[in-house]
């Protein structure tokens, strides 16, 4: 899916001097890449990128402390990694994801807050949570990556180039032979200071050609990369693309089975959740996600949409077993502290967490909820963590039925025979459709006989 131009090949690249820039030993990989080889092959790590990319959406600019507040429920959610920023971007922004580092990533600063208890006064096992820093494939952006996550006890420096064409010619000003002999020299200089997981990330995979992906991929696996990341970084790709995408890699990339795969969708067509359970059942092993979707542009793929599709099809062989380690308990307050902080506000059609999401107003729909809420909702909200009382999840408006109005007229304290409901529900029918939401206040109006 090139813009024009041509990757060389890889025998063309390494004739172009690329080679010993990218040696390193077999050990030294192993070693880096223990720890995902010994997750269970249908286990799909979660990397959150709420803290970096989530806060370059225009407009969002969070505290240090907001940051370590978010860090800390993304470590109660159990999220395998944390993106928790860009170092080089300013002296805060390290700070910021220092901090982080020191107290979320390390299990003797954070204990108090992973060993304790949690918001419901449960006890939870301690997790400690990979923490990552963004680096451009330049030295001083690994460097400063490193001086922020250094602390962790699961650091990670994720370096990204981009690999398409368009950006390549338009943006780097550089070849394909130049942009894979930077990204191989900066893997393998992110190890050399001490970093045995390190991401490599091709921005703008969607539009790159899969032959260079894969041999640029093939290169960093080389000089030490533990997880590479192919990112649909403009939101460009359908499913099926994507998946025939990641799979492609799989088969053409020497190396990739010691590593991870990961993925990482933007939603400029909307289809960044479809995109990335599509590279997930293709064989990507993490995916990157952001709470309520946030991100540049139109946004990332939501880690509430992701997992809680995983869960809920869980059992069905479509799946192929896939699952999570996310405690999902936790998604709902996470949410609603990050809308508290970024003052974006969750639309109420929003799948998950948004006002309406497990709200019923349509009469036909409150007589099935009232029977069993298994009729109408795929998942409960306790799943999410989200309380609602019987006012909250059934709302009477003027799609609303004799029964949900005669269910809240009871939990008011009213029995009425079937007569006198009858009149009340002709009244309520009136009222219904002059206001958009019909209160409890309004109803025991109704009942009395009084004017509203």
């Amino acid at each position: 899916m090139m813009l024009g131009g041509t990757a060389p090949s890889l025998g063309q690249s390494r004739r172009a001097g690329i080679q010993p820039l990218i040696r390193s030993s077999a050990n030294g990989r192993a070693h880096s890449t223990r720890e995902q080889q010994s997750l269970p092959q249908n286990y799909v790590q979660i990397l959150d990128t709420t803290l970096r990319d989530g806060e370059q959406s225009p407009g969002v600019c969070f505290s240090i402390q907001q940051k370590l507040d978010i860090a800390k429920r993304l470590a109660r959610l159990r999220v395998d990694v944390i993106d928790a920023g860009f170092p080089a971007t300013s002296p805060q922004e390290s700070r910021a994801v220092e901090l982080i580092a020191r107290q979320v990533g390390s299990y003797k600063q954070g204990e108090d807050l992973h060993r304790g208890r949690d918001e419901e006064g449960q006890g939870e096992e301690q997790h400690v949570p990979v923490i990552c820093g963004l680096a451009r494939c330049v030295k001083s952006d690994i460097d400063a990556a490193w001086r922020a996550i250094r602390y962790a006890h699961k650091p990670r420096i994720l370096a990204f180039i981009s690999t398409s064409d368009i950006h390549m010619k338009h943006k780097l000003n550089k070849s394909p032979s130049q942009v894979l002999a930077t990204a191989a020299e900066m893997v393998a200089y992110a190890k050399s200071l001490g970093c045995h997981d390190i991401q490599f990330g091709a921005e703008d995979s969607g539009r790159s050609d899969p032959e260079f992906l894969c041999e640029i991929f093939e290169a960093v696996i080389e000089a030490g990369a533990t997880s590479v990341g192919i990112g649909d970084t403009v939101g460009y790709l359908f499913p099926s693309e994507i998946a025939s995408l990641v799979n492609r890699v799989k088969q053409g990339t020497q190396g990739i089975e010691g590593v991870t795969i990961s993925c990482h969708c933007h939603n400029d067509l909307g289809l960044a959740t479809s995109n990335t359970l599509a590279a997930a059942l293709a064989g990507a092993r993490q995916l990157e996600v952001s709470m309520n979707g946030i991100g540049e542009r139109a946004g990332n793929a939501s880690l509430e949409e992701v997992v809680m599709a995983m869960k809920c099809r869980s059992r069905d062989p479509l799946l192929q077993g896939l699952y999570t380690g996310i405690e999902t308990k936790h998604i709902y307050p996470t949410s609603q502290a990050v809308e508290d902080y970024t003052g974006m506000l969750v639309q109420p059609n929003k799948a998950i967490v948004g006002a309406n999401a497990f709200v019923h107003e349509s009469g036909v729909h409150q007589d099935g909820i009232l029977k069993n809420r298994a009729t109408y909702e795929i998942l409960s909200p306790s799943d999410i963590g989200l309380v609602q009382t019987h006012a909250e999840h059934i709302v009477l408006g003027k799609h609303s039925g004799k029964h949900a109005l005669s269910a809240r007229l009871t939990k008011l304290g009213y029995n009425l025979d079937t007569e006198a409901l009858g009149e009340v529900f002709m009244r309520f029918k009136a009222v219904a459709h002059e206001k958009k939401i019909v209160t409890d206040t309004d109803l025991t109006a109704l009942v009395v006989g009084e004017k509203l």
